[in-house]
């Protein structure tokens, strides 16, 4: 049976919906994204969600995803994860308009 081998890097894009905005979410995101090796953006939608696309290893990723969803508990109430290609030009975790 042939090893299942893990991707270089993954993309993923999140929809948090809660209060979300205006409470620092995205600031936030982009200072926590400094400790994990992804990259990506994050940006508020007029829906009043929040859009976060993070690129990196599988477990950076991962671990980036779980310190968010740890810093905003009590403000996510709903979360939709997208898999993405990932793109090989991605640069830091920014915040876009």
């Amino acid at each position: 049976m042939p090893e299942q081998v893990e991707p270089a890097a993954i993309r993923k894009r999140v929809i948090y919906s809660g209060r979300v905005q205006g409470v620092g979410f995205r600031a936030t995101c982009a200072y926590i994204a400094r400790n994990f090796k992804v990259g990506g953006s994050v940006r508020n939608l007029r829906d009043g969600t929040v859009e976060l696309e993070a690129e990196g290893p599988p477990p950076e990723v991962e671990r980036f995803l779980a310190a968010v969803a740890r810093e905003f508990e009590g403000y996510i109430h709903h979360t939709t994860v997208t898999d993405l290609p990932p793109r090989a030009d991605t640069p830091p975790l920014r915040i876009t308009y």
